[in-house]
């Protein structure tokens, strides 16, 4: 139990100081080049899609089918819906024996 609590203070300090630490070397260069500033902006969907590609492709037609429904709702409500009903539909799907 301690040592869970440490790693989670840990990981805590470690994002935090990541992210400051980032904020504060880009405000350093006033405007960033455009070029830059895309390949930063598709930092999040490349770490989404590396979490969440294995989970598609390795755990099963349930987990597969609440990603797709997860991705399509996205394109129309907000996060926290789609991924309330990506959750609901794994659930349910598993309970079915999907």
């Amino acid at each position: 139990m301690d040592n869970t609590v440490l790693i989670i203070c840990l990981c805590a300090a470690a994002t935090y100081l990541t992210r400051t630490g980032g904020h504060l070397l880009l405000s350093n260069f006033g405007t960033l080049h455009h070029r830059a500033e895309a390949a930063l902006n598709a930092v999040p969907v490349a770490v989404l899609t590396a979490l969440i590609a294995p989970a598609a492709t390795t755990k099963g037609p349930a987990e597969a089918i609440a990603i797709a429904v997860t991705g399509l709702l996205s394109l129309r409500f907000s996060l926290i819906v789609s991924v309330s009903a990506g959750l609901a539909s794994v659930v349910l799907l598993r309970m079915v024996g999907i």
